[in-house]
């Protein structure tokens, strides 16, 4: 399946529901505190949609290699509105919980849309396709915020149901107009274990994946050293440069401005002329120096000059290892493959905003960078060492 529409579609549906997602995020330590939970129950709020996504995305991958994609991606974007649903009407805090457990477990949203993508490009145009994904991922982030914001001014629900509200359009255009991309004969190929679908042996087995298993561990790493920064750059404007909480929204719309055109447009093209591979080491060698440079930058005009690179180098990596990952697994176990692969960002967004806001708080506003350097280091190292293994060509 070669036309472009679906890729268009996946894009839209994909976009349509992160602006949900950027909408309810922000907003997310504002209604939690509003209910004085003790700290620890505030850190499983926060992490719960990720802890789930990362027990649960390769179960929905899996079903996708053996049911089809379109129905897991109905039923996620389904579920994902019951979500928002119960966001929008929760008056306690154990129902706070609730939304973001019962989201995250049918989460499976961006797995299952890149197993979509994987279907339908080939070789040579999967990073553009997966690049779209991290394209949405930016723009949803950009809109989200400001939607959200705008909708809290006009009643506690309001953002729930708007991010609902996004959602439910994503599913009903996912209903109406996306085709299902994974024939009938290739789900009958692909495995499915005696003992259920849920098991954590799959990750180990997706691990130990010859020619998967390191870019599983590149992409935790990568992710992991990001969300340091990510989870304490607001805290760093406010310490360390006075910016106001307007002042730093206006910067996270520079960085996903940023994001969204290298993942839209430049990383198809680089794709094809370097290789992946190529792509995810020189994203690596961007990454540890910008991250040195954050440890200790004093100037505003100088943080500018950083942000680009920084984008470039995560636009580059992101991508090409989704691409990466999915044109080295088999193509009936793609849909589980990138369901594990996504756990893994999950669990890196777990630990990473955990350790960043400790580190920040209790070690200084310089330790998340310098956390960061130092996984980019070990991430610039396996970088290298892929990079100069023998095997795919990319």
């Amino acid at each position: 399946m070669k036309a472009r529409s679906p890729l268009a579609l996946v894009f839209l549906i994909v976009f349509i529901d992160l602006m949900g997602f950027g909408i309810v995020i922000p907003l997310l330590p504002l209604y939690g505190e509003a209910y004085h939970p003790t700290p620890v129950a505030f850190g499983f709020m926060m992490a719960s949609y990720s802890l789930m996504q990362f027990l649960f995305a390769p179960v929905m991958g899996r079903i996708s290699d053996r049911c089809g994609r379109r129905p897991v991606l109905l039923l996620s974007l389904a579920g994902t509105v019951a979500g928002y649903l119960l966001f929008a009407l929760q008056d306690s805090f154990a129902m706070l919980v609730a939304a973001r457990v019962a989201g995250g477990i049918m989460g499976a949203n961006v797995a299952t849309a890149q197993a979509v993508i994987a279907d339908i490009t080939g070789p040579e145009d999967r990073a553009r396709g997966m690049g779209l994904i991290g394209a949405a991922f930016g723009l949803g982030f950009i809109l989200g915020p400001a939607l959200g914001g705008t909708a809290h001014r006009l009643g506690h629900s309001f953002p729930g149901l708007l991010a609902a509200a996004l959602s439910a359009t994503a599913l009903i255009l996912a209903w109406l107009t996306l085709p299902e991309t994974w024939p009938p004969e290739r789900r009958a190929r692909a495995p499915v274990s005696e003992k259920g679908w849920f098991k954590l042996r799959q990750l180990e087995a997706a691990l130990r994946h010859p020619q998967v298993g390191l870019l599983l561990v590149l992409f935790f790493l990568s992710t992991f050293a990001f969300a340091n920064f990510e989870s304490t750059f607001a805290l760093l404007l406010l310490e360390r440069f006075g910016l106001s909480m307007i002042q730093v929204t206006y910067l996270f719309v520079f960085i996903g401005v940023l994001a969204a055109l290298v993942q839209g447009g430049l990383i198809g093209r680089l794709s094809r002329r370097f290789g992946e591979r190529k792509l995810i080491l020189s994203g690596a060698a961007l990454l540890l120096p910008t991250y040195l440079a954050l440890v200790g930058v004093a100037s505003l005009p100088a943080l500018l000059g950083l942000l680009p690179i920084l984008a470039l180098g995560a636009g580059l990596v992101g991508p090409a290892l989704s691409s990466l990952v999915s044109r080295l697994s088999a193509e009936d176990e793609q849909g589980g493959i990138l369901g594990v692969y996504q756990s893994m960002a999950s669990l890196a967004r777990i630990l990473g905003p955990f350790w960043g806001v400790y580190a920040f708080t209790r070690l200084g506003s310089a330790a998340p960078y310098w956390t960061a350097a130092g996984t980019a280091v070990v991430v610039l190292l396996l970088a290298f060492v892929l990079w100069a293994r023998p095997g795919d060509s990319a």
